[in-house]
């Protein structure tokens, strides 16, 4: 038995939001900037997105819901996963 068991390929149609940027609706998610997280104290791993004010990345533990923001800086890095404690 193959250690890739467990993945589920689906296809279809991307259906678009009903709220348009266009119209003045939000930005959805799947066009913000993110980085990948592994939490460390669950083990889970997860997208965090930019925030709005394009000053940090910010996110929570899908398991435990502890907080992490990545400010966004000048002297930053272009990696794009990160561990959290």
């Amino acid at each position: 038995m193959s250690r890739f068991d467990d993945i589920l390929e689906l296809r279809g149609r991307v259906q678009r939001s009903s709220r348009s940027t266009a119209t003045g609706g939000g930005q959805s998610l799947r066009h913000r900037p993110w980085v990948a997280i592994r939490w460390r104290c669950c083990g889970a791993y997860s997208r965090i997105y930019r925030n709005r004010e394009g000053t940090a990345y910010a996110g929570r533990c899908p398991r435990c819901t502890r907080p992490v923001q990545l400010r966004i800086g000048a002297e930053g890095t272009n990696a794009r996963f990160f561990e959290a404690e």
